[in-house]
C-alpha cells in the first residue's frame, strides 16, 4: 500500500485511504459498474446500525468496492460474502480487509461473480445489506430476495430517485413494477438520505436508504411469477386501462374484463392505483384462462 492509504485508527477508509487505494490500483471508477465509493466512516456506520444486523447474521454485500462498507460489517455480523464482478476490486479485498481489520479476515469470503448469476452461497445469508451500484440496483434486490428466502432483512443505499420508487404507494406518480414486486417479498421503507459529498466520485443525484422486512407473501394459492408477469403488463401500457393493457395476456379484452370483474376491480382502472393484494387476486383469476404465456 501507499502511505497514503495506510490503515487508520477507526478501521474504516476514509477519504485517504479509499484515493491511496485506488491509486495503487490504478483504478479509474467506471461508469458501466456504478462505481462511486463511499469515503465517509460514518455513512458505513449509519447503514450497519440501521440494517439491524448482529452476531448471528450472515450477511451478502453486492458490490463492496474497495471495502468501505465491509468493513464495518464485518465486526459486527458472523459472515460477510462480498459478491464483486470488478476482478482487481474482487482480488484486492482481502488484502484490504487483513490490513485494517486482521481480527476479522476470517469471516470474510469474496465472491469474484456478476450479482445477477448468483444461484448459491456456501451459507445462507440472513441479510443482504449493500452500496449498490445504481445501474442494477434493482434487480439486484430482487434476485437475491427470490433466490435466497433466508434473506429476512434489506438494507440498500441506491440513488434516491429508485428508493422512492421501492417504497412508493399505490396512486403515487413513482408507483409502479419495482414497488410492487418489493412488497410481495415485505414492506419496503425509506429510512434515510446520503448526500453526495460522501462518495468519491461524487454522483449527480443524491441516495436513499431502503430497509425491506421479509414478510409473507400475500396468497399461497398463485405463484410469484404468475402475479409478476401480471404486474409487468399492467405497466408496460401504465396509461392504458387494466382491461386494454391486460388483453395479451388475457387472450383478448373480453377476457381480461371478466377476471377483472372476478378479482373485484373495476376494468376501467390502471396498474397504479392497485396494491399488491389486487394484483395477487387479479393474478389467481387469471389463471384460469388457458394461455401459455400465463401458465408457464
Amino acid at each position: 500500500m501507499t502511505s497514503d492509504s495506510a490503515p487508520e485508527t477507526s478501521g474504516l477508509l476514509g477519504a485517504g485511504a479509499v484515493r491511496g487505494l485506488a491509486t495503487e490500483l490504478g483504478l479509474r471508477p467506471t461508469k458501466q459498474w456504478g462505481q462511486n465509493f463511499v469515503v465517509d466512516a460514518n455513512t458505513v456506520r449509519r447503514i450497519v446500525r440501521l440494517a439491524g444486523v448482529g452476531a448471528d447474521d450472515v450477511v451478502v454485500e453486492v458490490g463492496p468496492g474497495l471495502g468501505s462498507l465491509t468493513l464495518a460489517l464485518l465486526p459486527e455480523v458472523s459472515r460477510v460474502f462480498a459478491v464483486e464482478v470488478d476482478p482487481v476490486l474482487a482480488g484486492r479485498l482481502a488484502q484490504t480487509v487483513a490490513e485494517f481489520a486482521p481480527r476479522h479476515i476470517d469471516a470474510l469470503e469474496v465472491i469474484h461473480q456478476d450479482a445477477l448469476t448468483v444461484d448459491t452461497l456456501p451459507v445462507e445469508p440472513t441479510a443482504l445489506v449493500a452500496n449498490l451500484p445504481y445501474n442494477v440496483s434493482v434487480p439486484v434486490i430482487l434476485r437475491f430476495l427470490e433466490r435466497f428466502a433466508s434473506i429476512r432483512r434489506v438494507l440498500v443505499m441506491v440513488q434516491l430517485e429508485v428508493a422512492e420508487r421501492l417504497c412508493a404507494a399505490p396512486g403515487s406518480k413513482t408507483y409502479g413494477v419495482p414497488s410492487v414486486k418489493a412488497a410481495w417479498y415485505g414492506r419496503a421503507r425509506l429510512v434515510g438520505t446520503v448526500g453526495r459529498s460522501v462518495f468519491w466520485p461524487a454522483p449527480n443525484v443524491d441516495s436513499g436508504l431502503v430497509e425491506i422486512v421479509r414478510g409473507d407473501p400475500p396468497t399461497a394459492e398463485v405463484a410469484r411469477e404468475q402475479v409478476f408477469r401480471v404486474v409487468d403488463a399492467a405497466f408496460a401500457q401504465r396509461r392504458k386501462t387494466l382491461r386494454a393493457a391486460l388483453s395479451g395476456i388475457a387472450g383478448g379484452a373480453p377476457a381480461a374484463e371478466a377476471a377483472l370483474v372476478a378479482a373485484d376491480i373495476d376494468p376501467r382502472t390502471r396498474g397504479e392505483q392497485l396494491d399488491v393484494t389486487a394484483f395477487t387476486r387479479l393474478a389467481a383469476a387469471l389463471t384460469g384462462i388457458q394461455d401459455p404465456d400465463l401458465h408457464e
